[in-house]
């Protein structure tokens, strides 16, 4: 923390690698979570880059009163995807060949199928979430926050914090479970 603490007062004072810094090491988190609320590639990178400038013109804004910087970030990323949702005025959704990053050329095909099939469950499910669950399950597994840090940046308490990813858990287990179980049903 006191590290993260110098860095943005140095960036604040215009040192030169003050925020590239901190933008390394929050880059790869916001993008995460911002393609798991949009669904797609080349709208989260686009986000994410907004993101960024958006933070290193009003880093000056920034203030140390119990909000992590990396709360401040995912406050303006979650403004941003709000942004974008209104000006597209439609969901998009994130092909599934796009949702796989592939690391090498020796992936198996049965695993990248049973991987795709995954990620589609969790879509379809995650759509009968609420709109707040949504965002505690994109924080805390896509943007990889804390519970306090996601606490922080959606204006909760921790407790409500953890109720709510407790409750979006279960409910996203119940719908997958449900769903795998139909689908059984039928393969009989």
């Amino acid at each position: 923390m006191q590290q993260e603490e110098n860095l943005v007062r140095l960036a604040r004072q215009g040192e030169p690698g003050a925020f590239e810094q901190l933008y390394e090491s929050y880059f790869d988190r916001i993008y995460r979570y911002i393609v798991m609320k949009v669904r797609n590639r080349a709208d989260a990178e686009d986000l994410t880059q907004q993101v960024f400038m958006k933070a290193y013109e009003s880093i000056d804004a920034f203030r140390w009163r119990g909000v992590p910087f990396a709360a401040w970030l995912f406050r303006i990323a979650h403004n941003q995807v709000v942004d974008h949702f209104r000006k597209r005025n439609r969901e998009n959704t994130l092909p599934l060949d796009e949702a796989m990053t592939q690391s090498g050329p020796d992936f198996d095909p049965v695993v990248i199928a049973e991987r795709r099939m995954q990620v589609k469950q969790l879509i379809d499910a995650s759509g009968q979430l609420t709109e707040a669950q949504r965002e505690v399950i994109a924080l805390r597994f896509a943007g990889g926050l804390s519970v306090a840090e996601t606490a922080r940046a959606m204006g909760k308490s921790e407790g409500a914090t953890k109720v709510l990813q407790h409750d979006a858990l279960a409910k996203l287990r119940r719908i997958i479970s449900f769903k795998q179980e139909e689908a059984s049903g039928r393969a009989v």
